[in-house]
């Protein structure tokens, strides 16, 4: 089901014109979801006012990932886990071990894209590409797009989806109308994760452990993390208690890391934490060693998808947490 800041947002876009646009905004306000709305009501063939219809033969090629019509650029990591088909050849080399999947938007990929959009139309519906998320494109992959998006072939539209808009190119930024995701009110979210199966207590918990992005706390939901454990995570850290992540990735356990660091860091500050309960947080500890915690872990989250050993890792990351939480001792 479409959530209702989504649905306001795609009616308003559809009511304006444009080639190409970007969607910027925080993680979880739901970009992807937008952007994918946004290109399939492109290309329905009974659009409405509000977005696309949901029946014809066009949307549910969109929907089983197979419209000749429509090109999602993303990183093959990505792909994968939204269900969207590879190329024949990345597949092959994924399944025969010659490399693994890209985390990067491939400039391979993108010169296709570029290709595809040259073709003519299969539904005489125009053509439409997706770029999410757009920071993954590297400046020789963002470079070759930047002619196509000032230049596009007719009937060709662009939707360029992102979390981290200021990592873009000036120059793919001013090639494009921007658009803002709107952060929805915390009943509204609240509302929305309930009708996706998510209990009372649990979605309001869930919520805050995102920082108030719906699409993030109902990830957390599905990854099956347990509210209660979120709560007792900081006085874990102050024990070392690896145990208390021991099931998460190292970029699962960065971001949660950041978030502790920040509602400590808040509340040493005289402020409000955002992402934490104030009773479940230790006692503020030394500014100077949070602070260094802070850009520790900042430098962790830019490198924390490369290879490693996750176990060592994780025993490194709650070290560095236990040492930066005592340090007011």
């Amino acid at each position: 089901m479409r959530a209702p800041w989504i649905a306001a947002q795609l009616r308003d876009l559809l009511s304006q014109r444009g080639h190409a646009w970007l969607l910027h905004g925080p993680s979880g306000l739901g970009q992807y979801e937008l952007g994918l709305a946004l290109a399939q009501a492109w290309l329905c063939d009974d659009p409405r006012a509000d977005g696309p219809c949901g029946h014809c033969e066009s949307c549910h090629a969109v929907e089983v990932r197979a419209h000749t019509d429509l090109c999602v650029l993303m990183p093959e990591t990505v792909m994968i886990e939204t269900g969207w088909p590879l190329g024949e050849k990345a597949q092959a080399d994924i399944d025969d071990k010659k490399r693994k999947a890209s985390k990067e938007i491939r400039v391979d990929a993108l010169r296709d894209a570029i290709e595809f959009t040259q073709r003519t139309s299969g539904r005489s519906r125009g053509k439409a590409v997706l770029v999410y998320p757009a920071e993954r494109m590297n400046h020789v992959t963002a470079n070759a797009l930047l002619k196509t998006l000032e230049e596009p072939p007719g009937g060709a539209q662009f939707v360029l989806a992102t979390e981290s808009a200021h990592q873009l190119l000036p120059t793919i930024r001013s090639r494009c109308l921007g658009h803002a995701l709107v952060w929805p009110a915390e009943a509204e979210a609240l509302a929305w994760l309930q009708e996706e199966g998510v209990a009372p207590d649990a979605a309001a918990a869930l919520l805050r452990a995102a920082g108030g992005r719906p699409s993030d706390a109902l990830r957390l939901h599905r990854a099956g993390r347990d509210p209660r454990a979120w709560s007792l995570l900081p006085k874990a850290m102050v024990r070392g208690d690896v145990s208390a992540v021991a099931d998460w990735t190292p970029a699962e356990a960065v971001d949660a890391l950041q978030k502790l660091c920040h509602d400590v860091l808040a509340v040493r500050a005289g402020a409000e934490p955002r992402f934490f309960q104030p009773a479940d947080l230790p006692r503020p500890a030394s500014v100077g060693s949070l602070t260094q915690w802070a850009r520790d872990l900042a430098t962790l989250a830019r490198t924390v998808e490369h290879p490693y050993n996750a176990g060592l890792f994780l025993e490194s990351l709650v070290s560095r947490a236990r040492a930066a939480l005592n340090s007011g001792a």
